[in-house]
């Protein structure tokens, strides 16, 4: 019930931002589908016109995800940003509820949200390049819930950079890409990549839109590796944001911008 009102309100907060800045949004639609086509064209007339069915499929799901794993692993370090820029980031702090489950909250309510956005986005694609995924929901939204939690403790790990630090925005743009490998590179390469964050989840989602591979189809060790993964690294996260922001306020950097 906590958590429910914490979220309800950051929805309410949200979609009004969402509205006012009407502009901003549809930017942000018309800008993943631009990004879609390029994509898309250099498939369509550059790549092997044998493959260019699954290489289609491969990549729209890769370019929704990893839109998704931007907003997820960014959006806590841009709403400190935003906070400490309008000079409210201590009033964020003077509620009886604690600031990084507000931040938790908020990153919560704008992906679902948002989530409602990338599907009309990738309805949009998928008219557009004549290839349409498989949609089991009993099998995706668990499989997006879980990698969520994973790429929201990244996105602590960001803020506790942008409470000491302020300005992030280099390292954000830059981060773009390696978030961008993240998605694209397939789990089955290299036994390592179970360490990295997103890579399994990005992998077995495409597999559950492309292939059709059914939730009792990945087997235990498959969700069970997930799941270790998202936690971990939430923990992880929260951890790091928690020192990070004691280190602010005990150099009273939590104020200043």
């Amino acid at each position: 019930m906590y958590l429910l009102n914490v979220v309800g309100a950051n929805l309410r907060k949200v979609a009004i931002e969402m509205r006012r800045y009407l502009p901003n949004t549809i930017s942000m639609i018309v800008t993943i589908y631009a990004i879609f086509l390029m994509f898309f064209l250099g498939i369509k007339f550059i790549g092997n016109p044998s493959s260019a069915e699954a290489n289609t499929q491969y990549m729209i799901v890769t370019t929704v995800m990893w839109f998704l794993t931007l907003m997820a692993m960014q959006g806590i370090g841009w709403e400190i940003t935003t906070e400490a820029t309008r000079g409210t980031l201590e009033q964020l702090y003077m509620s009886p509820v604690p600031a990084w489950f507000i931040l938790f909250a908020r990153m919560l309510a704008t992906i679902l949200l948002n989530l409602v956005v990338y599907a009309v986005i990738l309805l949009l694609i998928m008219a557009t390049s004549s290839q349409w995924l498989r949609f089991d929901l009993l099998t995706l939204l668990p499989l997006f819930f879980i990698s969520i939690l994973g790429m929201i403790g990244v996105g602590f790990m960001v803020a506790g950079l942008a409470l000491i630090f302020k300005q992030i925005q280099a390292f954000l743009q830059i981060a773009q890409f390696i978030f961008l490998a993240m998605v694209a590179v397939p789990i089955g390469l290299s036994p390592y990549l179970e360490l990295v964050p997103v890579v399994r989840a990005s992998s077995m989602i495409r597999e559950a839109m492309t292939s059709g591979v059914s939730l009792f189809d990945f087997g235990a060790n498959a969700w069970l590796l997930l799941s270790l993964n998202a936690f971990v690294y939430f923990s992880l996260g929260l951890l790091i944001y928690k020192w990070a922001e004691t280190r602010a306020m005990n150099l009273g950097l939590l104020g200043q911008y």
